[in-house]
């Protein structure tokens, strides 16, 4: 992969972790009204997802962001869609998958951020793991294999089930866009990957 792609790959992986964080602000709503929606080759796999992220992006505000990202993610007790690995690999929270994650963590020289409140195994965490891992300047640590170990371990086997979750439920709007263009591009992701092995 040319030096272009891997940081465009770092740059998706960096807004899809801000996007599933948090609801979006006003700066990041602004920046989606310029953002361009054709891909350098039309008909791309990814060009009718990311139209459809930017196009909800368009149609929604900070205020609206805020409270489906509240019906959907938070709540008291059990959210409506959970957000974290262990959910989708274990059935359960805090469940083996994430003592394993964060046994990679460790070797990977990373620890949780105690003033973030979520755990390692949510989606926007191992989102800003690969990020780091394609940008990053370590090259023991930072390149393909390490890329691909974490994302065969800790990204592909329950991203995408998140990702039908939030599409299936009915206050959706703007996450839905998200979840398909994050589906989209956990597919180009593999598929990737697939080549390599």
């Amino acid at each position: 992969m040319d030096d272009a792609e891997e940081l465009a790959r770092a740059e998706a992986y960096g807004l899809l972790a801000r996007l599933w964080w948090a609801p979006p602000d006003a700066e990041l709503f602004r920046q989606f009204t310029v953002a361009v929606t054709q891909a350098p080759q039309p008909g791309a796999f990814l060009e009718a997802p990311w139209q459809a992220l930017v196009g909800a992006m368009r149609e929604s505000d900070p205020a609206a962001a805020a409270a489906e990202y509240a019906a959907l993610f938070e709540g008291l007790g059990k959210p409506e869609v959970f957000v974290y690995g262990s959910y989708y690999l274990a059935g359960f929270l805090n469940e083996r998958p994430l003592a394993v994650l964060r046994a990679d963590l460790a070797r990977l020289g990373l620890e949780r951020d105690p003033a973030r409140g979520e755990t390692e195994d949510h989606v926007a965490c191992v989102f800003e793991v690969m990020r780091w891992l394609i940008a990053g300047d370590d090259v023991a640590l930072c390149n393909l294999e390490q890329q691909r170990r974490f994302f065969r371990a800790h990204v592909q086997p329950w991203v995408e089930r998140l990702c039908e979750a939030v599409q299936a439920h009915p206050r959706a709007r703007l996450y839905a866009a998200l979840a398909g263009f994050t589906a989209a591009f956990m597919q180009v992701e593999t598929q990737g990957f697939d080549l390599i092995e």
